[in-house]
């Protein structure tokens, strides 16, 4: 199966996203080390599951910024209908 420009980039941004969601859960998990008393997966897990959403969400956007910045929108490619044949 042979892609597209964009069907490509479109991957690329998907995986940007992903990436840098999967680092923002890891930050929220990291705050259960810092601040046990407020962060935990008892009593203070919507605390601990609302800074891993922020910080999912934020991560999630700049690994989407970054991926934009080297990588804008595919070039437009030209076609014209030849017509049948």
């Amino acid at each position: 199966m042979k892609l597209t420009r964009t069907e490509i980039w479109l991957r690329g941004i998907l995986a940007a996203a992903i990436s840098g969601a999967s680092g923002g859960v890891m930050t929220g998990l990291a705050a259960v080390g810092i601040d046990p008393a407020h962060f935990n997966l008892q009593q203070g897990i919507g605390a601990t599951a609302k800074i891993g959403g922020a910080a999912a969400l934020i991560n999630a956007v700049i690994g989407v910024a970054a991926y934009l910045q080297k990588s804008p929108l595919p070039e437009q490619v030209e076609t014209r209908f030849q017509g049948p044949r």
